[in-house]
This record gives structure tokens, sequence and C-alpha cells, in this order.
């Protein structure tokens, strides 16, 4: 059974930093394409940042470009995600996800991705 398993959600003040991370099992993670996405009520998940299954090629939203940055530990089967200087609008349910279709590219696309985690909740105060 494929399971993603975030942690590291919870209520962080504005300006901090934030770290999730997600714990992989039943795939072949060294394959595995590894992205975060997010959604904040009402509305559509919005795509964060992805790190390649190899190459450690890494893509990030434009609201993350120097803010944020993901990584992967393949002999943990991890992946993992720093934000610095969250802000209010980064409060959402933060979901780990992955894809096996070993692409050439990170895709942003929350369709190119088979596997999900539970999500995590991050609530950003001011």
């Amino acid at each position: 059974q494929v399971r993603l398993v975030e942690s590291g959600g919870g209520l962080v003040q504005a300006g901090d930093s934030l770290s999730l991370s997600c714990a992989a099992s039943g795939i072949t993670f060294s394959t595995a394409t590894m992205a975060w996405f997010r959604q904040a009520p009402g509305m559509e998940r919005e795509f964060v940042a992805a790190i390649m299954w190899t190459g450690g090629r890494t893509l990030y939203h434009d609201s993350m470009r120097n803010r944020a940055t993901i990584s992967r530990d393949n002999a943990k089967n991890a992946v993992y995600l720093q934000v610095y200087r969250v802000k209010p609008e980064d409060t959402a349910v933060y979901y780990c996800a992955a894809d096996l279709s070993r692409p050439t590219v990170p895709r942003v696309s929350h369709t190119a991705y088979e596997y999900w985690g539970q999500g995590t909740q991050v609530t950003v105060s001011s």
C-alpha cells in the first residue's frame, strides 16, 4: 500500500520559518518525482514546489521563489519543504504528492501526481 504521510504543520507566526516532512512507503522512492501542493479554503489546489526523481532539479511556484527549499533524502524515503519568512497567505493544507512516471521535467499540474498524502494544516498568524 502506498502511503505518503506529511508532518510538521501547525501554527507559526508571520516571518518565521516552516519545515514540513513527507515520509513515503510502498513506492520505489528513487524513481518518484516529489512535490508539494497546498490548498486554502475555497481555493484551488496550488503547486508549491517539486523535485525530480533524478538529477535534483527543482521547481518552485513564483510565490515561493527565494523563499522556499524542497529537498529529498532517498535513504529515508522522505521529501522536505522549508519555507522562510512565512506570510498569512501561506495558510493552507499542505499536501505531499508523488509522480512515478519519470518525467523529464517536474510537473506543476496536480493531475500529474497519482499519490497523495492526507495533508497537514499550516496556519500563519500575523
